[in-house]
């Protein structure tokens, strides 16, 4: 069982890039969502609103470690630094209005959030919000990150097989934005410890409560509006704390820290192999 993806994202909701190894620190991946769009409402950039931010997921950005920078490219152009001008107004032409990059998260930080109306598809917590319609919700940060949740996100081999299975056709990971994708039979459970290589130690905190994202054209793949059926079909599972929701993939905090490579190898740690 290895490391058989590793996935970067500086600019939170734009596209992924794919170093062979990564440092891992208590915050997640190096270089990973410090970036993010910013909007004349003071709201910050998710595809999780489609409407607003889908263009964002043809952006590419690079992180260079060496220099603490990341280089944004639209389509068509040759990429600027984030933070410049020539960045901002390349992607404010992508989304056709003005937005900034910044790595500074605005007070009370706020995104816009698309309910999707595939029944299934609205989280228990959030049993009121009106199906295909807008929210604009609080999102917190922590360590100068633009993460969801966890540190890291993980999808399994074996998750991503059987809902091949259960889709009828296969579904490309990169969907469904993950940091690592493992080697493993199915997803380890809220609580459990996975080690990878020589000393990089996550665990699991809750399943991923899934939004549109992994329905909408990116990576390469097209749309696929008929994956939300099949997830809210087959992934509505219970996460703890919060009620049951459509999930795929798990949220996971950083134990100890170290450099991931892919190939590494990967293990689920049990009573019996900490002993």
């Amino acid at each position: 069982m290895t490391v058989v993806g590793i996935h970067r994202y500086p600019l939170k909701s734009a596209a992924a890039e794919a170093p062979a190894a990564v440092v891992l620190g208590k915050h997640g991946l190096d270089g990973d969502r410090t970036w993010v769009c910013q909007d004349a409402d003071d709201t910050i950039g998710s595809a999780k609103q489609p409407r607003l931010w889908s263009g964002l997921l043809d952006v590419t950005a690079v992180y260079d470690p060496a220099e603490d920078r990341v280089f944004v490219a639209t389509p068509g152009t040759a990429g600027a630094p984030a933070g410049s001008p020539e960045a901002d107004a390349a992607v404010s032409a992508r989304l056709g209005r003005p937005v900034r990059l910044t790595r500074t998260a605005p007070p009370q930080m706020k995104r816009h959030h698309w309910w999707p109306d595939e029944p299934g598809m609205i989280p228990e917590w959030a049993a009121g919000a009106e199906p295909g319609g807008d929210a604009v919700i609080d999102v917190g940060t922590a360590g100068g990150r633009f993460f969801d949740f966890g540190a890291v996100h993980i999808v399994t081999t074996g998750a991503l097989d059987r809902l091949s299975a259960e889709h009828g056709s296969a579904v490309d990971p990169i969907r469904f934005r993950p940091n690592l994708i493992l080697d493993l039979p199915a997803d380890p459970g809220p609580g459990q410890r996975i080690a990878i290589g020589s000393g990089v130690v996550l665990e699991v905190l809750v399943p991923t409560p899934r939004c549109v994202i992994p329905s909408l054209a990116h990576g390469g793949s097209p749309a696929d509006r008929a994956l939300l059926k099949t997830l809210a079909g087959h992934h509505r599972v219970d996460v703890p704390g919060f009620g049951r929701a459509t999930c795929f993939g798990c949220y996971a905090d950083v134990v100890a820290t170290g450099t991931v490579a892919t190939g590494d190898r990967v293990e689920v740690i049990t009573e019996e192999s900490s002993v």
